[in-house]
């Protein structure tokens, strides 16, 4: 193992910054898939009582 960083070592400024930036992409692709995903759900909640209260 040359050249590996030894445990606890901290990363260089530069990478700090490039695994910041993919966690906060992350966050937003999470945070857009959820908002998205629970609309459809209401969407489908909301149709099936919209559904259920014209069937007479």
């Amino acid at each position: 193992m040359t050249g590996a960083a030894p445990r606890g070592a901290l990363p260089a400024p530069e990478d700090e910054k490039v695994t910041e930036k993919a966690k906060e992409r992350g966050v937003l692709l999470r945070v857009f898939v959820y908002v998205f995903a629970t609309h459809l759900f209401a969407g489908f909640v909301w149709l099936l009582f919209h559904l259920g209260g014209h069937r007479m």
